[in-house]
């Protein structure tokens, strides 16, 4: 397979659907023999179908970092130093060269937080990023360092939601 140039892939915006559009792709690269790399800032502490999915599969290698939901967090500290240590992972497993797509899910929620700055990551991927890697970042709230390098943002709206009238998350659908 010829490399191509990589893309730096931004899903954002408060409606549903950025992880799960970021694992359409992890599924799609894997299904074409690429090296996968998912890690994930926020979910963490329970199994998800993609997780599960994704173990049947040689060439994904996936990584849930995170605490879970941080916004119910009563140790903001070491939510703080969990998300840095899973951005040391993510910087030294983008260096290494031996993958040809990494997602980071929910990174920008990190950002958010204050945890990551938008321009270190910014940085990072403009100066350390290998030219064929694809990069995909998602989260809400995207910073505008991270809109100004990507190549592609895809901001996910909402019109309607079912949350807001007491509705469930279903297996399947939201997990």
């Amino acid at each position: 397979m010829t490399k191509s140039v990589g893309r730096v892939v931004v899903l954002t915006g408060p409606g549903k659907g950025k992880s799960s559009s970021a694992f359409g792709m992890v599924f799609r690269a894997a299904g074409w023999g690429m090296r996968v790399l998912v890690i994930q800032f926020i979910k963490g502490k329970w199994k998800t179908g993609e997780e599960m999915a994704a173990a049947r599969f040689d060439n994904i290698e996936w990584h849930a970092l995170g605490e879970g939901f941080t916004w119910e967090s009563e140790d903001p500290e070491r939510d703080r130093s969990t998300c840095r240590a899973a951005w040391a992972l993510s910087c030294e497993r983008i260096r290494s060269g031996l993958y040809d797509m990494v997602v980071l899910d929910e990174i920008n929620y990190a950002i958010g937080f204050g945890w990551i700055s938008g321009e270190e990551c910014a940085d990072f991927i403009q100066k350390e990023k290998p030219a064929s890697l694809h990069l995909i970042l998602t989260g809400r709230d995207a910073p505008g360092p991270l809109l100004a390098i990507a190549d592609i943002v895809t901001v996910m709206g909402e019109e309607k939601h079912l949350f807001y009238d007491g509705g469930k998350a279903v297996r399947g659908v939201e997990f």
